[in-house]
């Protein structure tokens, strides 16, 4: 008889699991693999049961009442996640067997689970998204030192209550060993990314016409600058839309336009921004869009930009829309920042502050040169099918999960080994090294 497949529930309330394409890349592999997968998560507008795209990955969500907009209120919409998360995996159990728990951050109360999963002689992994004190820290004006105590002890007990930790880069792995006190065996690096289906061939200059035409943007003939993501203050968004406004100083407005994909508490502000300074014409808001339409988008793009600001949280911290931009074949205008240098390499063009001066002169300067653009395409397109592609991710993700719930006879510690020697590779330059749309 055939045995029984292993039950993993995924924890994720940051967002509707339909709009996380993280957790639906790890649910699709993991049903590749032979296990049954169940995820709770907040309740999407359509109020999904089953995952789009999956053979039998089941949805369970809640109702999220709660917005946090301050310490209080964030508390209170953290509290009630625990509860309808707890509440939901203790149905889940009542009714069928539950091997393993993955639980993805922010927040970080799920060491709660963690302690109940143990006790039970069953795995906890932490799936680790965002350093939350480093993110309360920028989304705050002045943070307050409480505060940061109890988000960095949260942290902590998330870390060290785990069976395992699956970290998005080598930055956060090594803040698990050396801040959370990790045993380096058990933490894995699994990266952001589309799959080589997801994206296809790849873009060059020549086709960009005829992508245009079935993208979601209005065709034309001008060359789209694209910034893909979630936009919240830490994004810097405005940046982007300032430097659209240098730009038109610098070159005019008819050669180009700059496409902002993406939604956040701070797109109806920057669409005011643009339309009190005038650029609205060169400047279009598309709002949250779905798969395809990302991927229409980018092909049709010629540069992609990423305003992150040199903070702590962002110099650390893996930009989903950057592997987006790479997987394309997009040459990238980013700030410099360490987790974005080890993605992009040579397929950006690097400027140390992010001002809307600094952007603006550096897509000038990729505009007018199509060599150059050519040339990092070329380097962008093979750190994907090299390195980045979640292709390549999913094999380590895997292998955590066979070692926790199989017993794979290769072990988890020839995991760790793998994770170590990528992390001594991505230490020097080369041309394949590393890895949150929104």
């Amino acid at each position: 008889m055939a045995s029984r497949r292993p039950h993993v529930v995924i924890v994720v309330v940051n967002l509707p699991v339909e709009r996380d394409r993280r957790v639906i890349r790890e649910c699709l592999a993991l049903e590749a693999a032979g296990y049954r997968v169940t995820v709770i998560c907040p309740r999407g507008p359509g109020r999904l049961t089953m995952l789009p795209g999956s053979v039998d990955t089941a949805i369970r969500s809640f109702p999220q009442p709660l917005a946090g907009t301050g310490v209080l209120s964030f508390a209170a919409e953290f509290a009630w996640a625990l509860l309808a998360v707890t509440t939901r995996l203790l149905g889940i159990m009542l009714r069928s067997r539950v091997d393993a728990v993955q639980a993805c951050n922010p927040p970080d109360v799920f060491w709660v689970v963690a302690l109940l999963m143990r006790a039970l002689g069953r795995p906890f992994v932490f799936d680790h998204h965002d350093l939350s004190p480093e993110l309360y820290e920028c989304k705050t004006d002045h943070p307050r030192p409480a505060v940061l105590r109890v988000l960095r002890l949260f942290e902590k007990l998330s870390w060290r209550c785990a069976s395992a930790v699956v970290s998005t880069n080598e930055s956060y792995r090594e803040l698990a060993i050396t801040r959370g006190g990790c045993d380096p065996a058990r933490v894995v690096v699994v990266r952001n990314g589309p799959t080589l289906a997801e994206v296809g061939p790849i873009r060059t200059e020549s086709v960009e016409p005829e992508l245009a035409e079935t993208g979601p943007t209005t065709v034309t003939n001008r060359q789209t600058i694209v910034y893909l993501g979630v936009i919240n203050p830490q994004d810097h968004v405005e940046a982007a839309v300032l430097a659209a406004e240098h730009l038109v100083g610098l070159r005019g407005g008819e050669d180009w336009q700059l496409v902002v994909a993406g939604d956040g508490e701070c797109l109806p502000g920057l669409r005011e921004l643009a339309d009190q300074r005038g650029i609205s014409d060169v400047v279009t808001f598309t709002g949250w869009l779905e798969g395809d339409e990302v991927d229409a988008l980018l092909r049709s793009a010629s540069i992609a930009i990423q305003p992150d600001p040199p903070t702590r949280m962002a110099e650390l911290s893996t930009m989903a829309k950057t592997v987006e931009y790479v997987a394309r074949g997009l040459p990238v205008v980013a700030v410099d920042l360490l987790e974005t240098r080890r993605t992009a390499e040579d397929a950006a063009s690097y400027v140390p502050n992010g001002t809307p001066d600094e952007l603006a002169k550096a897509l000038d300067q990729l505009l007018g040169d199509d060599a150059a653009r050519n040339a990092m395409g070329v380097v962008a397109r093979r750190r994907f099918t090299e390195q980045l592609a979640w292709d390549h991710q999913a094999k380590s993700y895997i292998r955590l999960w066979d070692q926790l719930l199989r017993r794979n006879p290769t072990g988890y510690n020839s995991v760790s080994d793998e994770t170590g020697t990528d992390a001594a590779r991505q230490t020097r330059p080369q041309h394949g090294t590393k890895e949150a749309v929104p």
